[in-house]
């Protein structure tokens, strides 16, 4: 315990009083349980992430912008999809957890479509397409 050291003409009694009372966030939990709780999150936040990337660098590509955009985007929306599921399951604050609402609403709705127009612009003679 350095830090008690740090203070010695104050009751340690006192300091141990302190140091749990700024170690409790307001919402009751502890700072350990926040701290997981963070970590937790982050977790999710990274995974999103990694996978995200990992489906877009293995999006099949053709050339073609417009198809290119749609097979790299789909995965990118997914990714944030993802993270909007770890906001509402760990945030707090009410703007931001409609925020994640509506991205799971409208990401899920572009995907549809660019995987409609993928459908309808399908070059059979493609072989990425296939995939």
């Amino acid at each position: 315990m350095r830090l008690l050291r740090n203070f010695p003409s104050v009751p340690r009694a006192v300091l141990l009083c302190a140091l749990f009372i700024g170690a409790t966030p307001h919402n009751g939990s502890t700072w350990a349980q926040e701290r997981a709780t963070t970590q937790d999150f982050m977790g999710q936040m990274n995974n999103a992430m990694a996978d995200m990337d990992r489906s877009m660098s293995a999006a099949p590509m053709n050339g073609n912008a417009d198809h290119d955009f749609a097979s790299m985007m789909i995965p990118h929306h997914k990714g944030a999809i993802e993270m909007a599921k770890s906001e509402l399951l760990f945030g707090k604050d009410p703007t931001m957890r409609r925020l994640a609402q509506e991205i799971l609403v409208d990401q899920e709705s572009e995907i549809d479509a660019m995987n409609l127009w993928l459908k309808k612009h399908h070059d059979p003679t493609d072989k990425e397409m296939k995939k």
